[in-house]
């Protein structure tokens, strides 16, 4: 499993909004009966499934200072954080997942709202 740390090029990555990295698992590229499927069927599968790598802040909630719109407020953006976690296994649509390649992998972003289902284990990559 591929995982963010102090040594690797993935924490210079900055995910904006509701976004999420996922490493996309590999596809089983054999059927139940035993058929081999190129790579080009499974990976156009409608739900796919991979492992969060990175997470965006989340949803940016509005302000509610309105009351003196004369005075200049140094206000830092809020944010509702998303429910995705790095390590969680996600199911997603794959239909509104942008693919991407950086450092010579394969990633995916995709919207929160693409996102299934996901799995949370403490012991995930043993």
């Amino acid at each position: 499993m591929y995982e963010v740390t102090a040594d690797n090029r993935l924490r210079k990555l900055i995910i904006v909004g509701d976004r999420v990295l996922i490493k996309p698992k590999s596809p089983s590229d054999r059927t139940n009966s035993g058929l081999y499927l190129p790579p080009t069927i499974t990976e156009k599968e409608q739900v796919q499934s991979g492992y969060v790598i990175k997470v965006g802040p989340g949803y940016p909630i509005p302000s509610s200072s309105e009351d003196e719109l004369w005075k200049e407020t140094e206000e830092k953006v809020k944010y509702m954080p998303l429910q995705s976690m790095e390590g969680d296994v996600a199911i997603y649509l794959q239909r509104n997942a942008i693919d991407l390649e950086y450092d010579g992998e394969k990633y995916v972003i995709v919207p929160q709202a693409s996102i299934l289902m996901l799995e949370r284990s403490e012991d995930l990559y043993n």
